[in-house]
């Protein structure tokens, strides 16, 4: 059975478009490498620039297999020069009832 999970990205200071552009090739590179499910994926914009998506793994195991697979490993070493991961909770709509967040489409 999979697993779904909300990810956070902040982009860097001058770094939001580049995120947007890395964000394009996420979901595609996890499929590449059969990590994740045929699900589609969501994708949101918070009012500070947050991005946060939604998307389910495949098992547990590939998320296991994600941390030393040498496509993922890269692909996360460009995310980590234009964003950093957030935990949820310091995405402000999220501390809301109904957090409410922009569409956007990858």
């Amino acid at each position: 059975m999979g697993i779904m999970v909300i990810a956070a990205y902040r982009p860097k200071p001058g770094s939001a478009g580049d995120l947007f552009e890395l964000m394009k090739t996420h979901l595609p590179i996890l499929r590449s490498q059969n990590l994740v499910a045929d699900r589609p994926s969501y994708a949101m914009r918070a009012a500070d620039g947050t991005i946060l998506e939604v998307f389910e793994w495949k098992s547990q195991q590939a998320i296991e297999q994600a941390h030393s697979n040498p496509a993922v490993l890269a692909m996360w070493g460009q995310f980590a020069a234009v964003c950093e991961y957030v935990p949820l909770d310091t995405v402000k709509e999220c501390g809301d009832m109904f957090a409410s967040f922009e569409p956007i489409e990858l």
